[in-house]
Parts: structure tokens; C-alpha cells; sequence
């Protein structure tokens, strides 16, 4: 079959299944012998803030998408073409590594198709892949991450996490304003607080902390200071741990950062 022709199929086989059942179109494709390098296969999941669409080649995701603000199948399918010209099917078993990926909010190590993107924003996306679960990020350590050299403006950041295009599994819910409030830019505001509590994460505590001044936490056993969601900040004591308003006030006061959580230093 040519290359035209598998495309043609692909394009007109949401209308050829009208009413079969699920898998049907992925069943005709493969009986037809077409390569799968003319669609990807998508999957919905379970996640705390809804369903989750899920696209993938045999080897990577190539997009996701929460249906909490309605989308259906179809509209996925349709965003999925306009986004990355490649069809989506539904059916198949989910990407190898996925559903644990999903259950642990580790997905780091996934692999997600980024190549049609430009080079900024994919560095962008990537520095919030390495945010851990169940600990949060400000903008300015996103755009630290992402190019410490010449670091990209806030707007930049922004505008990548808006266009997001692998929702949840690149974590942008774990991303909050440089003042520790929510940045939920790719999200509705209902999505981004059920991930967050999924993943245990105490916003009435950050809330708390940054009204108190608290950007970073240290401890004045260690001299190190994090962010408050860094695991190491949570095992500081109330007797040892101090607040500090900027890295220069840590600095200033003896204190080097994590280096697990990276803090900034200036």
C-alpha cells in the first residue's frame, strides 16, 4: 500500500467504524498490512483528575491529553492529527512503562516524543520532567534548568507550559509562580489541585510558608537549604528549621543548597 493511500485509509476510518467496536479500526489497519509508521495507537486512562488520553508510536508517547474540559475521543484524535500529522487510533495496549509511570507519577524515564518542537521549549518541558512527585518547582529553577547559561524569560516558560503537549506525564502541575502559588498553566484549576493532593503534596502548608516569607527552608544542623517539597526539607524538624526569604539570605547566613533539589543560589 503507498504512502498516500495508508493515509487516506487512516483519515477515513473513524467514519468506516461508526458504531463497531473499539479496536476495529486498529484491527482493519493492521489486517490491511499498513506500517505503523503511519499512526500512532492512543489508549484512555484513569488518573485523579480524569481520564487521560494517551497516543504512542510502537516506541515513545507522542501525546496526552485530560478530557476534564470535555474533550472527546474524536477531538483528541483531531488535535493529535493537527499537532503531530499522524493519525490516532484507538485500541492496542498501553506503551510498555506507562500504567507505572501514571500510578507512581514517575515518568521520568518514559519515553515521550518531543522532536517536533522547538529546541527552547523542549528544554523547558524537559527540566519539568525531572521535578520528583509529590514536591513543586518555581519558575525561575524552570527556566534555570532548562538553560543556565542565558536562562529564558518568564513569558517562555509560560508559553511552553500552556502548550504542553503530554499532559500530566510531564508534570506541569508540579510547576508554582516564584511566590509558591499554583502555575497551572496547562491545566483548569480543578485538574492541577487533584494532582497535587495525589501526590500528597500539603499546598495549605506552602500557602503557609510563603505568606510567612519562606521561599526556602534550612536546617541549622546541616546548613543546607531547599525547597520547603524537597524530601530532605521535610525531615527538618520544627526546633532546627529556618526560614529564608531568598538564596541570598541563606548564602549570607552560612548556608549552601541542596544538592538534591538545586535551589537557587543567587
Amino acid at each position: 500500500m503507498s504512502e498516500g493511500n495508508g493515509d487516506a485509509v487512516t483519515r477515513r476510518l473513524p467514519d468506516l467504524a461508526a458504531g463497531a467496536p473499539e479496536d476495529f479500526a486498529l484491527r482493519v489497519l493492521r489486517r490491511a498490512g499498513l506500517s505503523r509508521e503511519h499512526y500512532d495507537t492512543y489508549v484512555r486512562l484513569d488518573t485523579a483528575a480524569g481520564g487521560l488520553f494517551v497516543a504512542a508510536s510502537p516506541q515513545t508517547v507522542t501525546g496526552a491529553c485530560l478530557d476534564s474540559a470535555g474533550l472527546t475521543a474524536t477531538g483528541f484524535e483531531e488535535l493529535h492529527r493537527a499537532r503531530t500529522g499522524r493519525s490516532a487510533i484507538p485500541g492496542g495496549r498501553p506503551l510498555p512503562g506507562l500504567l507505572p509511570a501514571l500510578r507512581t507519577g514517575r515518568a521520568r524515564r518514559l519515553a515521550i516524543d518531543l522532536s517536533g518542537l522547538p529546541e527552547g521549549q523542549r528544554a523547558i518541558l524537559e527540566a519539568v520532567r525531572s521535578i520528583p512527585p509529590g514536591q513543586l518547582r518555581p519558575l525561575s529553577w524552570i527556566a534555570r534548568e532548562a538553560d543556565a547559561g542565558s536562562p529564558p524569560p518568564v513569558s517562555d516558560v509560560l508559553g511552553a507550559l500552556t502548550a504542553n503537549p503530554v499532559a500530566v506525564l510531564i508534570p506541569c502541575h508540579r510547576v508554582t509562580h516564584d511566590n509558591g502559588s499554583p502555575c497551572d498553566a496547562a491545566y483548569l484549576p480543578k485538574a492541577g489541585e487533584a494532582l497535587r493532593r495525589a501526590e500528597h503534596i500539603d499546598m495549605r502548608r506552602v500557602a503557609e510558608l510563603s505568606r510567612a516569607g519562606a521561599v526556602f527552608l534550612g536546617s541549622d544542623t546541616t546548613f543546607i537549604y531547599c525547597h520547603p517539597t524537597c524530601a530532605h526539607a521535610r525531615r527538618i524538624t520544627p526546633g532546627h528549621r529556618v526560614h529564608f526569604p531568598t538564596a541570598r539570605d541563606a548564602r549570607e547566613a552560612g548556608y549552601r543548597a541542596c544538592k538534591s533539589c538545586r535551589p537557587l543560589t543567587v
